[in-house]
C-alpha cells in the first residue's frame, strides 16, 4: 500500500469494526476526498457515516466535537492543514480543554485528519507545517506518521484513544512510499518512536516526510564511512523521551530535521529537552535543519525544504566540532 491507501484502509477497518466511527469533511463522501483518502467509504457505509459538509472548518470541528461528546468516534478531515485556522478556536479552546474543564466527566475522542507540508508545489496556502501551534496546546495529541504501516496502525490507535488527536499526514509521500501493510486490525502505540536505522556516530531525528530525507542522508553518509542512527518520532505529543535520550546518549551528537520554519518549530523543544538531559554526554552542539522563516514559496520550494545535502552538512558540522 501507499501511505494514502493505508489511510483509506485504516478508516475502512475502523468503520467496519466499530459503528461509532463516522467520517466528515469537505468532499469526503461522493468524491472520496481531494486526495482520495476516503474513496469508497461512502458507498460502503452510507451518507449517515460518511458526511459531506459545507466549506466551514469551524463547523466541521464543532460538529465532530458534539458527536464525540455524545458517544461517537468522529474522524473529521480538513482538506489541507492550511485551511484549519477557521476551526482553530474550536480545537484549542473547546476540543482540547473539555476533559480538564469538565473535571474528567467528558472527553472528546476524535481524530482530526489533515494533510500537511510541502513537496507538491502547492504554494503557501497548501504547504504549511504548523504542527507546533497545536503541540503548544495541552489536551491534544499530535501524531505524524511517515510510513504506510505506521499510518494505519497509528490511525486505528488514534480513533480508539479517549483524547482528541491531531493526525497530520505528509502529503509529499502520500504516493511516494509503498510497502506491505498488515491486513485487518492492528494498532501502533501512540507515544513510541521508531529506530528507522541504527548507527553509532550521530543521531538524526525526524518525522513525517523528513524521515525519508534523513534516511537518504544516512545512506550517503554510510558510503562515506559515517554511521548515522535515524529516529522516526511518529508522535510529537507525547514524544518518546526514552528512545531519543538513549540514542543521543549513545552517539553523543544530534541533528534535528523539520520542514516547518525554524523559529518556534517543534524541534526547538526537542533540542531543549536533549540539552537539559544530556549536556554532559554531548560531543557537539545540536544542529537543526529546518524550513525557512518565510511564507512557503511556490517556485523556490526546493530551496525552502530540507534536503539530504543540508542534513549531511549538519552531520559534518557535529562530527567536526
Amino acid at each position: 500500500m501507499t501511505l494514502v491507501e493505508a489511510v483509506n484502509d485504516g478508516l475502512n477497518t475502523a468503520m467496519h469494526e466499530d459503528d461509532r466511527v463516522v467520517v466528515l469533511g469537505e468532499d469526503v463522501g461522493v468524491n472520496g476526498g481531494v486526495f482520495r483518502a476516503t474513496d469508497g467509504l461512502y458507498d460502503a457505509y452510507g451518507e449517515e457515516r460518511v458526511i459531506d459538509t459545507p466549506l466551514a472548518e469551524a463547523g466541521i470541528i464543532g460538529t465532530a466535537m458534539g458527536m464525540a461528546l455524545y458517544g461517537l468516534r468522529p474522524v473529521p478531515e480538513i482538506q489541507f492543514l492550511d485551511f484549519i485556522y477557521p476551526g482553530f478556536d474550536q480545537i484549542v479552546n473547546e476540543v482540547a480543554k473539555i476533559r480538564y474543564r469538565s473535571g474528567g466527566q467528558y472527553t472528546a475522542p476524535m481524530v482530526i485528519r489533515t494533510p500537511y507540508g510541502g513537496g507538491i508545489r502547492g504554494g503557501h496556502y497548501h504547504s504549511q507545517s504548523s504542527e507546533a501551534y497545536f503541540a503548544h496546546t495541552p489536551g491534544l495529541k499530535i501524531v505524524i506518521p511517515s510510513t504506510p504501516t505506521d499510518t494505519k496502525g497509528l490511525l486505528l490507535a488514534s480513533i480508539q484513544d479517549e483524547d482528541p488527536v491531531m493526525f497530520l499526514e505528509p502529503k509529499r509521500v502520500y504516493r511516494a512510499v509503498k510497502e506491505d501493510v498488515e491486513e485487518g486490525y492492528y494498532e501502533t502505540e501512540i507515544g513510541e518512536a521508531r529506530i528507522a536505522r541504527e548507527g553509532d556516530d550521530v543521531t538524526v531525528i525526524a518525522y513525517g516526510a523528513m524521515l525519508h530525507v534523513a534516511l537518504q542522508a544516512a545512506q550517503t553518509a554510510e558510503e562515506e564511512g559515517v554511521s548515522v542512527e535515524v529516529i522516526d518520532m511518529r508522535t510529537l505529543v507525547p514524544f518518546d523521551k526514552d528512545t531519543l535520550e538513549a540514542s543521543v546518549k549513545k552517539t553523543g551528537r544530534a541533528v534535528l530535521v523539520q520542514e516547518a520554519p525554524r523559529t518556534g518549530g517543534f524541534m526547538g523543544e526537542i533540542s531543549a529537552f536533549l540539552h537539559e538531559r544530556l549536556i554532559l554526554n554531548l560531543e557537539a552542539p545540536i544542529q537543526r535543519v529546518t524550513g525557512l522563516d518565510t511564507p512557503f514559496p511556490y517556485t523556490l520550494e526546493e530551496e525552502y525544504l530540507p534536503t539530504p545535502t543540508r542534513v549531511l552538512d549538519a552531520v559534518d558540522e557535529v562530527l567536526s566540532y
